[in-house]
């Protein structure tokens, strides 16, 4: 609420440590849908990647046929509207990582997996992967 005096101070003290902030509008790939409500005691692999310009309905394509090799453990993926543009973010969940490392080897065991890779590895301009536990109120801790 902007009339909360206690955020409003708050706001005040923190935004002398902020160097810099960016913001992100993001649409879920309609293959993937909604992040679902769950309580798994998980931790969290966000992947970013940049794409090249012009590459997002190439690379949506690719994925809506790539995501069913890792279905089990796909929590969300996202692309960008407003922001960075051709950005995209994949969620995966996984109990720890060697259970990360065991899930990804099974992958490429699966006829398939290694022609998504191929498709989509050349749309990348750069990427970044990002290990995360969730907080205690979120709702797919």
């Amino acid at each position: 609420c902007r009339e909360d005096q206690e955020l409003k101070a708050l706001s005040k003290d923190l935004v002398k440590n902020i160097i810099s902030r960016n913001n992100q509008y993001m649409l879920p790939f309609s293959f993937w849908g909604d992040p679902e409500p769950q309580d798994r005691n998980s931790m969290y692999e966000m992947r970013s990647y940049v794409l090249k310009p012009g590459t997002m309905i190439e690379w949506g394509n690719n994925w809506a046929r790539g995501i069913n090799y890792r279905k089990r453990t796909a929590v969300a993926g996202f692309f960008s509207q407003i922001g960075q543009l051709y950005m995209v973010h994949h969620i995966w969940t996984y109990k720890d990582l060697l259970s990360r490392k065991e899930i990804r080897e099974a992958a490429w065991r699966k006829p398939g997996w290694d022609e998504c890779v191929a498709y989509t590895v050349p749309l990348i301009r750069e990427m970044r992967s990002r290990w995360l536990r969730p907080c205690s109120f979120s709702p797919i801790k």
